[in-house]
């Protein structure tokens, strides 16, 4: 048996008016996804997991599917088991089964020594977002693979990413609920969305979005958070979805937090400051928003993460 391991990151998506497109890896928290090939095999994919809720079918699984489909495309026959440690908590809106899937891309590329570039390792990864989302989507995976900010750009013909070092004052709060999500919560927070959107918000949206990116190419965590404030089309859509959203966001600005925002599909949110000076204020003020509706959460205090890299054994 020969085997290879690697973590990814925890990511929030959207930031805002982002949708689909942005991600930005965060250092709270990782998974780690150990895959060995077991052989001679009959293509056999077998799923350990430290979390007894994350499901052990290959199909149901985002490492599983990733694995299954690389080893498709590179006819590989030999029967592989997949170890899967998660810390990333599961169905709260930061890149739980991205981080699994990246990890899991980035071990069997390496255990097979396949020589794949990144970017196609993302493409990889978001195979196995079908297993939370109902289909592929790349704004966490890549996030999660490549590091930093990461614009993900989806064209008829190719996927392009994008990625930016993202200022080094910039601090992030992530609030993390103590909530019972439903069974695929992706799919349920994408179900309310409006199908139709009036013009002038599309050009509000676009603004906003436009404006992140110059803040991360300058480097100006002010700019990021005006921009990220001008969503005016995902979350209102989604934020009765979130028990407290009013209370929390309101409680953050008044702590010292320049923007606020669901992460990802939520329930989580996250909040974006210029250096860590008010960080513990903010996260102790989120937390209290959730708690004034009877919501016990977690915080985390972070920076932009590097991305998943390869474990030695």
């Amino acid at each position: 048996m020969k085997s290879c391991s690697a973590a990814a990151p925890c990511s929030t998506a959207n930031l805002g008016p982002g949708y689909d497109v942005f991600g930005l890896a965060l250092d709270a928290l990782e998974d780690k996804v150990k895959v060995s090939r077991i052989y001679p095999g009959v293509g056999r994919i077998t799923i350990k997991n430290s979390d007894q809720a994350i499901p052990s079918m290959v199909e149901s699984n985002s490492a599983g599917l990733v694995v299954k489909k690389m080893m498709q495309d590179f006819e590989i026959s030999d029967s592989t088991e997949i170890e899967i440690t998660k810390g990333v908590p599961t169905g709260y809106g930061v890149g739980s089964s991205a981080a699994s899937a990246a990890a899991a891309a980035m071990a069997f590329n390496a255990l097979y020594d396949l020589k794949i570039d990144r970017n196609r390792l993302v493409e990889y990864a978001a195979e196995g977002e079908v297993a939370s989302a109902g289909t592929k989507h790349y704004d966490n995976v890549s996030a999660s693979l490549l590091g930093g900010f990461v614009i993900c750009r989806i064209a008829s013909d190719r996927l392009q990413f994008t990625r930016l070092e993202p200022p080094k004052d910039l601090v992030l709060v992530v609030v993390v609920p103590c909530l019972e999500v439903p069974k695929k919560k992706t799919e349920v927070a994408r179900s309310v969305l409006p199908k139709m959107v009036p013009l002038k918000d599309v050009v509000h949206n676009i603004s906003g979005a436009a404006t992140i990116v110059a803040g991360f190419a300058l480097k100006d965590v002010e700019t990021i958070t005006r921009g990220i404030d001008d969503d005016v089309i995902i979350e209102s859509a989604r934020k009765h979805l979130i028990p407290g959203y009013d209370s929390v966001k309101q409680n953050a600005i008044s702590a010292g937090a320049l923007a606020v925002t669901i992460s990802g599909a939520g329930p989580s949110m996250i909040a974006f400051l210029k250096t860590n000076k008010n960080a513990k204020m903010v996260a102790a003020a989120m937390a209290k928003g959730f708690k004034e509706t009877g919501v016990e959460s977690r915080t985390f205090v972070c920076r932009a993460s590097k991305g998943a890299r390869l474990l030695a054994l």
